[in-house]
């Protein structure tokens, strides 16, 4: 994998405190990154918008690809599948 400017490589702990690196990438609005093969992505994410402190994202990825927020992915974990369409949002804070 070739890093370059505006890239960073960060170790965390994830939920089950496994130690993991993490691509952190700087972008601008409007900006992409490919996930996947340039040629054939799998997706693409772009900043769509960047409001003090809030940031929109676009995620541009097939159907069959499941995208959750973490909040609803852990819901699901916790769950089972069968709560994702029930689930709403916490509160409507701006």
């Amino acid at each position: 994998m070739v890093v370059r400017a505006g890239c960073a490589r960060v170790l965390y702990r994830n939920e089950r405190q496994e130690v993991r690196i993490m691509l952190v990438i700087t972008r601008r609005e409007g900006e992409e990154i490919v996930i996947g093969d340039p040629a054939n992505p799998l997706g693409v994410v772009r900043i769509a918008s960047i409001k003090g402190d809030r940031v929109r994202v676009a995620l541009d990825f097939p159907r069959e690809v499941a995208v959750h927020r973490r909040e609803v992915a852990s819901q699901i974990v916790e769950s089972g599948p069968a709560i994702a369409g029930k689930i709403r949002p916490a509160s409507n804070e701006s």
